[in-house]
């Protein structure tokens, strides 16, 4: 199980997130990784919830959200991942990076990330407190290049890498709130995204704006909703837990 991140002032923060390698983690309490769509019907998965657009030549994707806090039963291990992202929706590579609002024994924690799916999550030493800003930021180069960039918009501590993925097929764009395919879902309350835009197929433009935007809907294996996302405004919108 993992152990909760030290605490840090913003400044140590931006320090160690400059100067620290970050390290590889097995996943998150319940011990999974970020992972592709889980499909579940038409517009439906057991693990992701809010806006993917598919096509061809995934250049740039960008968004900001909240890390949320996450209200916690006793003894409860659950996590709810915000993220921006290129592939995944229709493809078996994610290049991705976000933050986590979980839930360890009971007690909610907080803490940055990036993944190169199917590598393994990377935690970011980068202080995260509830209710921070972030914008997450992923871009395409040749050769398999891919830019992963975030921002604490409130402490204005950063981190930025360029990673590899020879097998990314570049083929959609995502802003999404992620889950557990098995086990709980932390409960966020509400989700909001904004500045969501993205270049795909030659085309950039707000996700309001790009044609073929799927809304995604998070359900168990019953059909139940579990996080719910509501309609786009412009480069806005948000998702509503509904069930662990």
């Amino acid at each position: 199980m993992r152990t909760r991140p030290a605490a840090a002032s913003a400044a140590i923060a931006l320090v160690a997130v400059l100067l620290t390698a970050p390290a590889a983690l097995a996943g998150r309490p319940d011990g999974r990784p970020n992972n592709p769509r889980h499909g579940f019907g038409r517009g439906t998965s057991t693990n992701w919830s809010g806006y993917a657009v598919t096509g061809s030549g995934a250049t740039h994707v960008i968004g900001t959200w909240t890390a949320k806090s996450v209200s916690c039963r006793s003894g409860e291990n659950s996590w709810s991942s915000p993220w921006v992202g290129v592939d995944g929706d229709n493809s078996n590579t994610v290049e991705q990076i976000g933050t986590d609002s979980d839930c360890q024994g009971g007690t909610p924690i907080y803490y940055a990330w990036y993944e190169m799916y199917p590598k393994s999550l990377v935690e970011l030493s980068m202080a995260v407190h509830s209710n921070d800003s972030f914008t997450g930021e992923v871009t395409s180069g040749s050769g398999g290049k891919f830019t992963l960039k975030l921002t604490n918009n409130t402490t204005h501590a950063s981190f930025q890498t360029t990673q590899t993925s020879k097998r990314a097929r570049r083929s959609s764009v995502e802003w999404i709130l992620e889950g557990p395919s098995s086990g709980l879902l932390s409960n966020f309350g509400s989700q909001p995204f904004s500045a969501a835009s993205a270049t795909i197929g030659g085309r950039t433009a707000s996700l309001g704006s790009l044609p073929g935007a799927d809304p995604i809907t998070m359900i168990n294996n019953q059909g139940v909703q579990r996080a719910v996302p509501s309609s786009v405004s412009g480069g806005s919108f948000s998702v509503a837990w509904k069930h662990g």
